[in-house]
């Protein structure tokens, strides 16, 4: 571990970008794996601040020449992006690094410019939240190709061995445990509308595949509508008042991230519908206020700052040993916000409180 601590420094002039902003997108790429049990809280992750055994006899990775880590991520217009993005750059700061934070805005070709900056700049290691799992590669293995190693949060891309480390949440185990939750509240019958993430984004169809994983086994329970809202609250909100319009018997929405329920949530709301029950998922602060509000009624939160904090450390400790001790895929399980427990996180993490939520 590095011990010079260091103030983070942003060095977007010094290549030449402007870290840009977009429209409120959400994440994508976790492998649909099921757990055997529900976790009640977020699953302990060891940290990876110790070399492993052999890593005394392990030659240093090489990283670029200076002593920064480029993070890079998604639009930070959405809270998800934006918390992901500070909490690996604190925790890089912790540890001595300089830290330039960049944003994609879910754009491919954009990506790999930042990616080819920060290789120009000689960084030590990239963090990033990719735009897209096929159309990612290319970036990573540029990086990787010179000589520096990539450690990837929340979405996976479609190969293996390029990226160092790809930590996602157990997006398929979070969609089981809301749609078991959604079913629940909705009696297992009704009619419900399920929104959608971008359609190029491998998150949004493994949340997909969860929900109906559970929904479909219930007769009783139909689908009347299902479309994409893009990750977008504004999306949201104009999708559920059209589908509103053409089918007024609807009992819930599920959608698959936060901004688009919030969205669907405030059209049902301006349509006097607020007894449609409403669920999302990332669990992010503003789910979780409109959870306290009585609105949404859950949210299945992403663990983003055990994610952030983790790619930071495999980092160091591969930067310091050659090794991160761990798998190259690691996932990480999810926890079931509803209006019991949604007080008693924050910032995408537990907030440490046991008080109960009133």
């Amino acid at each position: 571990m590095r011990t010079t601590t260091r103030t983070a420094v942003v060095l977007l002039a010094a290549v030449g970008l402007i870290a840009a902003c977009g429209d409120d997108d959400d994440d994508g790429g976790a492998s649909p794996e099921v757990t055997d049990s529900v976790a009640e809280e977020p699953a302990t992750t060891v940290a990876a601040t110790d070399p492993p055994p052999d890593a005394a006899t392990t030659a240093p990775a090489e990283g670029g020449g200076s002593n920064t880590i480029c993070i890079i991520v998604p639009p930070v217009e959405n809270p998800f992006f934006g918390s992901m993005s500070d909490i690996a750059a604190a925790k890089a700061t912790e540890l001595g690094y300089e830290v330039l934070q960049l944003v994609h805005d879910d754009d491919a070709s954009k990506q790999l410019e930042l990616v080819e900056s920060c290789i120009t700049s000689d960084a030590s290691a990239i963090v990033l939240d990719n735009a897209g799992a096929d159309a990612s590669v290319a970036a990573v293995q540029a990086a990787k190709d010179a000589g520096i190693p990539s450690f990837l949060v929340d979405r996976e891309i479609s190969a293996e061995g390029v990226a160092v480390s790809q930590i996602v949440s157990n997006n398929f185990q979070g969609a089981t445990i809301l749609a078991e939750y959604f079913a629940e509240l909705m009696g297992e019958e009704g009619q419900y509308v399920e929104l959608t993430g971008k359609d190029t984004d491998t998150n949004a169809a493994v949340r997909s595949q969860g929900y109906h994983e559970v929904l479909d086994a219930l007769p009783d329970m139909e689908m009347v509508a299902q479309q994409t809202a893009n990750w977008s609250q504004t999306e949201g909100f104009s999708v559920m008042a059209s589908i509103l319009q053409a089918n007024p018997d609807i009992k819930g929405v599920i959608a698959g991230n936060d901004t688009m329920a919030l969205g669907a949530q405030a059209a049902l709301i301006a349509a006097d519908r607020a007894d449609v029950i409403v669920v999302g998922f990332d669990g992010s602060d503003d789910a979780i206020l409109s959870i306290a509000n009585g609105e949404l009624k859950a949210t299945s939160l992403q663990p983003v700052a055990e994610m952030a904090e983790q790619a930071v450390i495999q980092a160091d400790a591969f930067l310091t040993s050659g090794s991160t001790g761990k798998d190259e895929k690691q996932s990480i399980d999810m926890v079931l916000l509803t209006p019991e427990n949604a007080c008693q996180y924050a910032l995408f993490a537990p907030t440490g409180s046991t008080d109960p939520c009133t």
